[in-house]
């Protein structure tokens, strides 16, 4: 048999080892247009940043090595350009020589890969810009990039994040532009929040939603020009914005070619041509979970299908099982994996599910060094069948997603994750590792001992509906959502009688487990309860409130302080104290935190180091809500976050109040200048940060009030109140010097040349402000005025409505 095999990297040098270790008197052939076989792809940004020191040891093999281990003809710088099926030959060209070549086979395995995308983007082919493909990119990055000062890495994908993070760790400054509002397109978007938090961390420049329009030549190197209009110097650009596959030569060929772009294979390896075979990055697969065709370039699955192609030629009917798309990838200290179904393309596919997150700890939590990973699970609410997963932490991600990848493939449910036996001892595990506790908690909801709901249903929540925060006062002080009223935990059961049955109470705590508790507890007492899925942490997430900024992170004072890649400590700071808490949890880092601080005087400061990557965005909040100065913040060596603190005032939150800032305000009056004044307020309010609820009622209603030519049906009484209220709000009148109506034209005059916002434009900015806005119901009673008189998106209310706003409130006006 005479075997030729195309592309000499990962599927194409398996199938050729395959084949020999099969068949000792085969003739095998294997074509290589580059100078390398079988080399690392993956560990070649880690090269340029110095972490693999040699690049020899990114070469797997050899062609000498493969000639003499396995006998295989090995052809570098030799490019078959051409597949005659017909005579069952292809055409060959020597890179070397020029010359071209004929060489027959019996079976052909096509394995050229993929090609870096690039996008006809002007100024592209430009000297300094590069793609990272093979071990001669590589060269040529480290020869442009050395004794540099500044990259653009244009794509937040698997290639482009190890590139930002080797460039970084060589000392370049680093922008990282990404079309999408995340980074690691096929994550979920809230997983990638905390990736986020870790690049700014690390002083990379991330622009996110952004695009490159051009590249420039600029004085000392290139100009990147971003949608934005911004123009980032450079000296080297890194594109790196995906890959397609290697398909001219099959297209050439009359191969039958895949929806995707990939050969089409079937499940044998085997294209459209019965002597050809294809593997690796340049074919089309079936999505493991969705049955869909799909484009997954990675090397595992190029590796296996390189020996399924071999196996299948011989005789041996073995079948490729799709891909599931396991992957995992480095940002700094934190590791980001998946595998499976993401909730996105669940969503596309119409496939019904349910999900699961869970923060628990990567060992036991006693043994020094524990962190949090972050797992997200997506199962199916009928079966249990686990679909995917994906986890982002500090240290033990990829073991139990390799755990899940393993579940997904064996077609095992939730109830098997809760039984499923994994190794354990204090530097390794829990008794109840990550995976088993996600089992538990989805196996809790399915067995309907426990009820969720998601962060993104926080904004819709309904009026019989209410926020319970079970978690600690120094938690809550570090932030909470807004709208909540707070009884911590261990206070729940003595004021249950306080609790409603008229009310769903949605209950969370920091990561799920206490909410969980407070559910079970209230749903004994015969109340109504949720559990928010994952709690604080995972709202955070969806929220994008734990992304640190290192361009705009605010001290106490509300002043903007730039953070430096290292923190700098005013000369007057005295640290009388330092903390090592790493391997806590939230609470406790900012528990510690606090502890110390009262136990120092006002003035001195405390040093804090933690390895709670929640903490650096934790650690300026706490210092708002109490008083005190946040110094800084930095990430230094170990994974860990470094912050100085200073003891300031003090201003603790009441355990039954929310401590988001509140502002609860009453409109009676309809007079013009002090309905700018209500308005003025009201907007500035949202804009320092507060929550704002506004109650009209009598006059005040005048505002709410829309013209109309539809008559309403009305009794006499309410037809006089119509007649002496204004019909809108822009018939309001001022309260002094109106003069007939000419002191308030007056004003609108002096407001328009004054470019001053009008009554109605700030009602329609408090709008957009997302200003709550509720009418007196008892008060439209009175004077005869109809929910229909009403501007869009105003509530009704009573009272009792006006004062639960009011007491969860810390202002309030009557105006």
């Amino acid at each position: 048999m005479k075997m030729l095999i195309v592309g000499g990297v990962a599927g194409g040098a398996s199938a050729a080892a395959r084949a020999r270790r099969l068949d000792e008197k085969a003739e095998i052939i294997l074509f290589e247009r580059g100078e390398h076989i079988s080399f690392a792809n993956c560990g070649l940004p880690y090269h340029i940043g110095g972490v693999i020191p040699e690049r020899e040891s990114l070469l797997v093999t050899t062609p000498a090595a493969m000639r003499d281990k396995f006998a295989i003809d090995v052809r570098v710088r030799n490019e078959v350009i051409k597949i005659d099926r017909v005579k069952k030959e292809v055409q060959v060209k020597d890179l070397n020589s020029g010359k071209t070549y004929s060489e027959s086979y019996d079976y052909l395995v096509l394995s050229p890969g993929a090609a870096a995308i690039k996008p006809p983007i002007p100024g592209i082919d430009k000297p300094g810009i590069f793609s990272l493909r093979n071990l001669e990119d590589m060269d040529r990055i480290k020869v442009a990039v050395k004794g540099k000062t500044s990259a653009v890495v244009v794509g937040g994908g698997y290639i482009g994040l190890e590139m930002t993070e080797s460039l970084r760790h060589i000392g370049l400054e680093v922008t990282l532009v990404e079309l999408a509002n995340q980074v690691m397109g096929p994550a979920d978007p809230e997983m990638a929040t905390m990736l986020h938090t870790e690049i700014k961390m690390n002083a990379v420049n991330l622009r996110l939603g952004q695009s490159v329009t051009s590249f420039e030549e600029g004085s000392n190197g290139l100009r990147v020009i971003l949608s934005s209009g911004d123009k980032i110097p450079a000296d080297a650009v890194i594109m790196a914005i995906g890959v397609r596959p290697e398909n001219q030569l099959a297209r050439d060929a009359g191969l039958d070619i895949g929806v995707t772009g990939g050969i089409k294979v079937d499940s044998f390896m085997q294209t459209s041509d019965a002597a050809i075979y294809a593997v690796g990055d340049a074919v089309e697969v079936k999505d493991l979970l969705t049955g869909k065709p799909a484009l997954i370039p990675l090397a595992g699955p190029a590796n296996r299908q390189g020996r399924i192609a071999v196996d299948n030629i011989y005789g041996l009917k073995r079948e490729y099982r799709d891909t599931q798309g396991s992957a995992v990838c480095k940002i700094f200290d934190l590791t980001f994996a998946m595998t499976g179904l993401s909730e996105k393309q669940a969503v596309k596919n119409a496939i019904r599910y349910d999900k699961v997150y869970v923060h628990p700890s990567n060992h036991a939590s006693y043994y020094p060094g524990a962190t949090s990973i972050s797992l997200k699970m997506i199962y199916d609410p009928d079966t249990g069948r686990v679909l995917g997963a994906q986890a982002v932490g500090l240290d033990g991600v990829e073991k139990r997603i390799d755990v899940m990848a393993v579940a997904i493939r064996a077609g095992m449910t939730v109830y098997d994750l809760e039984e499923i036996e994994l190794c354990y001892a204090p530097p390794y595990g829990s008794a109840k590792d990550p995976v088993n506790y996600a089992g538990f908690v989805a196996a809790n909801l399915l067995r309907g001992h426990s009820e969720h709901f998601h962060a993104t249903a926080v904004p819709t929540l309904q009026s019989d509906q209410k926020l319970l925060d079970v978690r600690t006062l120094e938690e809550v002080q570090a932030g909470m959502i807004p709208g909540a009223m707070h009884i911590p935990l261990h206070e729940l059961r003595e004021k249950i009688s306080g609790f409603s049955k008229d009310k769903e109470y949605m209950i969370y705590c920091q990561a799920g487990l206490r909410g969980y508790l407070a559910y079970r507890i209230l749903k004994q007492h015969g109340l109504r309860a949720c559990n928010l899925d994952g709690g604080y942490k995972t709202y955070c997430m969806f929220n994008q409130t734990a992304v640190y900024d290192k361009s705009s992170m605010s001290d106490d004072a509300g002043s903007e302080a730039e953070v430096a890649k290292s923190v700098v400590v005013a000369g007057d700071v005295s640290i009388v104290k330092t903390l090592d808490v790493s391997g806590l949890q939230c609470p406790g880092p900012i528990s510690q935190l606090r502890k110390a601080i009262d136990a120092i005087e006002k003035g001195q400061a405390v040093e804090i180091l933690s390895t709670d990557p929640g903490f650096a965005a934790d650690v300026p909040a706490w210092c708002r809500s109490t008083g005190h100065q946040s110094i800084g913040v930095e990430k230094v060596a170990g994974g860990k976050y470094r912050a100085v603190v200073r003891k300031l005032g003090q201003q603790s939150c009441s355990p039954l109040t929310t401590c988001q800032k509140q502002m609860s305000n009453v409109i009676f009056s309809n007079d013009f200048d002090k309905a700018m004044a209500a308005l003025i307020i009201a907007n500035g309010a949202v804009a320092a940060g507060y929550k704002v609820t506004l109650f009209f009622t009598f006059w005040g209603l005048s505002l709410l009030r829309k013209e109309s030519d539809k008559p309403l049906k009305k009794d006499m009484m309410e037809k006089m109140f119509g007649m002496m209220l204004p019909k809108s709000i822009d018939g309001l009148k001022l309260s002094k010097m109106n003069m007939g109506g000419m002191g308030t034209a007056m004003m609108h005059r002096v407001m328009a040349s004054k470019n001053v916002a009008t009554l109605k434009e700030l009602l329609q900015q408090a709008i957009e402000n997302g200003i709550k806005m509720v009418a007196c119901s008892m008060s439209m009673d009175v004077m005869g005025i109809k929910e229909s008189e009403l501007i869009d998106g105003v509530e009704l209310g009573g009272v009792a409505m006006y004062i639960d706003e009011l007491s969860k409130s810390n202002a309030g006006l009557f105006i």
